[in-house]
């Protein structure tokens, strides 16, 4: 099972930041990103959260628990396939934007 550290560090690099460039859109030092995901610091849940918000996961996917539903987590790996269409990029609003959509699609089937 993966660490924290290691979810962290790899949804940044599939995602094609840098270390850099992802703590400053989480607002935090890079050096404190970097021992995040080395797991020799935990983040506060305040960050813990902010992170899950900015890849479109669950605390519990960071923290490698298994989701409750197989449902979910396939959702999240298409969702996570999906990098453009039409030749346009998938952005991070356009990601949660397909998700509710599929969620409210197959809750109703």
């Amino acid at each position: 099972m993966a660490t924290l550290g290691q979810n962290i560090s790899a949804l940044r690099k599939k995602r094609g930041l840098s270390q850099a460039q992802l703590a400053e859109k989480l607002d935090i030092g890079t050096s404190t990103l970097g021992m995040y995901e080395t797991d020799k610091r935990e983040p506060s849940y305040e960050t813990l959260s902010n992170i899950a918000d900015f890849f479109n996961k669950s605390v519990d996917d960071l923290l490698g628990r298994k989701s409750n539903s197989a449902s979910e987590s396939d959702l999240d790996e298409m969702i996570d396939n999906a990098h453009s269409y039409d030749g346009k990029p998938v952005d991070d609003h356009d990601r949660a934007l397909i998700k509710q959509y599929l969620k409210a699609l197959f809750s109703n089937k």
